[in-house]
């Protein structure tokens, strides 16, 4: 079911569909009943576990027993067992030796040993054999229930529990959308959506549907927001929030002013959702600070990675330093000046440190960062720059087989995890905290997938961008968008008088009416950049502290 909320922001309309999806989800998801598992227990005193038997078949499962691990065998070979009891000292056949042979033609069963001994040789020989669970006798029945559960029940059960948890939440959440009158406000929001997103990811909760609208109405209600208070933070410096040409002045310069060497690695395109995807990993070697900024616009490489690196808005760039800024409509690269630029504002600090600079687009590259190491040692500062996300963000645009791959929030988390596991960054950040160095990971701006196509007209100098456009005698609705007339008051470059900028709110994307129906069937649910959500702009910051 798709859905999108046109509403004023006293209007009911999505709170009460909301409403009625979620309590239709929550009675559907409350009636579905847990299959009870097929249990097989092989122990060679079988009959003194009647009892067990006995209280696991009140509670609906199906038990069979046998008496040798022998005939534990045949009954696998001529039944399904969604879960296996093996006595290990049995006659004939040992626990761990039936295993083996079961392991042979059912690989994936879920198999518990339970023994006598607490001999510490048996028990790494079952846990090498990748057991499911290892019990010492005595056990009590309540044991076996709860390893049951845990193996056989457990994403039932945490769907259920989620459903109550949000059931709750999801009042407050509605009352936070409302009532977001910061920056910070926002970003605890966005933290808890993102939460609940991924936790109902992992099971595919029948409560997503709900979520998704829930997050479309606080998307809405972020773009009112930064409506009527971006001219705001752009014209009273040092005021909340922390933007992209701030992020030096206030982060890495007081790491050095300490004397501490730096790694700077910034992530084109990454999402604080992908960061959640990734933090475990992270902190294999370090322990973090988790925090937020908040990426001008346009959320795009030229504009907020270039602010982060010089630490001027764009305008100020091409006025201070015309040679390194680039204009929309030129062919040459928007990202090819960011050495100088960092340079740039290391110098108009009046700060000595030596730095380097790393943009890294193949794993190759990476690998040489690896082999370099101990040259990056000899620098205050090394910044680093890891293109991969953003260009499987075009990769899946343009190639149908990566759309496959990544339909959705979810598989696009998923690859990003996988990429980062296998990548030269993982070994790099493992180098960086067996050296006692700190380090800075963050991006320049997020992605979101686009849903909704608005009708925009344009000039042919019009940029191509799908989430903002950038020209004169540009025609669109304005109550869709948020339009800046005057370019200059909010930091950006206005190559002609008449030039304004139009940016996209929440999933919406520009198409041109030549060919509208290709251009959207086109472009539709692709992740794209450069105008205004929560996805995009608020982005994570993050401080890393080597382990000792």
């Amino acid at each position: 079911m798709e859905y999108s909320p046109k509403k004023a922001k006293n209007d009911c309309e999505i709170g009460n569909k909301c409403i009625f999806l979620l309590n239709f989800r929550v009675i559907k998801s409350l009636k579905i009943k847990m299959k009870k598992a097929h249990i097989l227990w092989a122990d060679d005193e079988i009959d003194l576990l009647k009892p067990y038997i006995l209280f696991l078949e009140e509670k609906g499962y199906g038990v069979d027993s046998v008496n040798s691990g022998r005939d534990a065998i045949e009954k696998c070979r001529k039944s399904f067992y969604d879960i296996i009891f093996l006595d290990e000292h049995m006659p004939g056949l040992s626990g761990l030796e039936t295993l083996s042979k079961i392991n042979t033609f059912l690989p994936g069963t879920p198999v518990v040993v339970i023994t006598k001994s607490e001999d510490e040789g048996i028990m790494e020989k079952a846990i090498g054999k990748k057991i499911a669970d290892y019990l010492i006798k005595p056990v009590n029945p309540n044991q076996i229930l709860m390893t049951i559960k845990k193996n056989l029940e457990k994403n039932e059960i945490i769907t259920e529990t989620n459903t109550i948890n949000y059931r709750e939440e999801f009042s407050r959440l509605s009352s936070e959308i409302n009532n977001c009158h910061t920056t910070e406000d926002w970003a605890e929001l966005y933290k808890k959506l993102v939460y609940w997103e991924i936790e109902f990811a992992h099971s595919q909760h029948p409560m997503q549907e709900v979520l998704w609208m829930q997050k479309s109405e606080a998307n809405d209600e972020f773009g009112k927001f930064v409506k009527r208070n971006y001219h705001k933070w752009l014209q009273a410096p040092d005021a909340d929030p922390l933007l992209s040409h701030e992020v030096f002045k206030n982060l890495v310069f007081p790491i050095l002013d300490k004397d501490e060497k730096l790694f700077f690695i910034l992530i084109d395109n990454f999402r604080f959702d992908q960061w959640q995807a990734i933090k475990d990993l992270v902190s294999e070697f370090f322990t973090y600070t988790e925090d937020t900024y908040f990426s001008i616009l346009p959320t795009t490489t030229q504009y907020a990675r270039n602010a982060v690196f010089s630490g001027l808005m764009p305008l100020q760039i091409m006025k201070m330093f015309p040679h390194l800024w680039v204009d929309e409509d030129e062919d040459e690269g928007k990202n090819l000046s960011e050495e100088p630029l960092v340079r740039s504002q290391l110098e108009r600090h009046k700060r000595k440190e030596k730095f380097s600079y790393h943009k890294i687009n193949s794993n190759a590259e990476g690998e040489k960062l690896l082999h370099i190491f101990s040259e990056l040692e000899n620098n205050d500062l090394n910044v680093m720059v890891f293109n991969f996300i953003d260009m499987l963000s075009h990769a899946r645009t343009e190639s149908k087989m990566i759309r496959e791959l990544a339909p959705d929030e979810a598989a696009y988390r998923s690859l990003t995890r996988s990429w980062f596991q296998h990548s030269p960054l993982f070994g790099l950040l493992k180098k960086i905290s067996e050296k006692g160095y700190k380090a800075i990971f963050t991006t320049d701006h997020g992605t979101v997938r686009v849903k909704n196509a608005q009708k925009v007209v344009g000039e042919k100098s019009t940029n191509t961008n799908l989430r903002y456009k950038m020209g004169r005698n540009l025609s669109y609705d304005p109550k869709k968008v948020f339009d800046i007339i005057q370019p200059e008051n909010v930091g950006l470059p206005s190559p002609n008088i008449s030039t304004r900028y139009v940016f996209a709110l929440g999933d919406d994307f520009f198409a041109y009416l030549n060919n509208y129906n290709h251009y959207v069937s086109f472009y539709e649910s692709t992740f794209q950049h450069g105008g205004i959500s929560m996805e995009e702009m608020i982005v994570p910051l993050i401080t890393l502290q080597p382990k000792m």
